[in-house]
């Protein structure tokens, strides 16, 4: 039960982060990256922080804040932000493309700060799962060019450090709560992004903040940050990281179906290929046995 708790998390995470990078491309018209990154925290720090104090005011004790906001400087401070700054000065459709590539950096640094074992099984399910992101996103497609170097550039660093945060939160989060933990590593994403605000905001040509635009902001705070964050978080809790990488490969078939959805996009050939190739990957991912570690659980608040 535990298991399928936690695979199911990670597809809901995966599949809400979908739609993101469309609503993060229309929304950093108006308000600039680190403006945007903070707003979703705060949100998030907003409505996690409400639900702790009903159900668990002392879920995270002081002496564990420390590593805590490190990890979240990294996960939701850079990681984040080189995400929003690579979306806007490239391509939404490049962005998940690009930062496709982090559970493959997941796995690696698993290994490496973990001890998890890089079996041929889950490198078999994450090329396989790869080779459908690929067919779903077809890379012909994408804009690779002088004008959107810096984005991509941009866009490979925000999927290396959220590789790398996957790994960390995961290693924090052995004998505590998911809900407390989410809540102090946005807090440290917060610190990192708050100075960049300031720099943005002298700028006077900001845009017009319509309901739309609200809506957005909403969206990309509540449900991206505080809802599909913390089922992420929970996940790692309660998976191997290696196991739990291979469940990102969802949101870039969630994205595709969305954008045919809402925006009236066609869904050729590729998408169905890729998402069979993409369950076949999970399906094998999932036949991993979790006996061999034994990893402690984290305690749910």
């Amino acid at each position: 039960m535990q298991k399928t708790l936690a695979i199911l998390s990670g597809l809901a995470a995966a599949s809400i982060w979908g739609g993101m990078y469309v609503v993060s491309e229309v929304v950093l018209e108006t308000i600039p990256p680190f403006t945007l990154l903070s707003l979703r925290l705060l949100l998030g720090i907003l409505v996690l922080g409400t639900i702790l104090l009903v159900r668990n005011p002392g879920a995270v004790r002081r002496e564990a804040w420390l590593p805590l906001l490190g990890v979240g400087a990294i996960g939701y401070g850079l990681s984040l932000g080189l995400q929003f700054v690579g979306t806007k000065l490239s391509t939404a459709s490049n962005a998940s493309l690009v930062t496709s590539a982090s559970p493959a950096f997941m796995i690696v640094f698993a290994a490496i700060l973990l001890g998890e074992r890089i079996t041929p099984r889950r490198l078999g399910a994450l090329v396989l799962a790869s080779a459908g992101v690929l067919a779903v996103i077809d890379p012909r497609t994408a804009q690779m060019d002088e004008a959107t170097l810096w984005g991509n550039m941009a866009l490979f660093g925000a999927a290396v450090t959220w590789g790398l945060y996957s790994v960390l939160i995961r290693r924090v989060s052995f004998q505590r709560g998911t809900l407390g933990i989410s809540l102090v590593t946005f807090v440290g994403g917060f610190l990192v992004g708050l100075p960049a605000v300031g720099i943005e905001l002298r700028d006077p040509t900001l845009g017009q903040i319509t309901f739309g635009i609200v809506l957005g902001v909403l969206y990309l705070g509540v449900v991206s940050t505080a809802g599909a964050m913390y089922l992420w978080n929970k996940s790692l809790a309660l998976l191997e990281a290696g196991e739990v990488s291979l469940l990102f490969f969802a949101q870039p078939v969630v994205g595709a179906a969305l954008g045919a959805l809402l925006l009236g996009e066609q869904l050729g050939p590729g998408f169905w290929l890729g998402g069979v190739l993409i369950a076949a990957g999970l399906l094998i991912a999932s036949g991993i046995s979790l006996t061999r570690q034994s990893p402690r659980v984290a305690k749910t608040p």
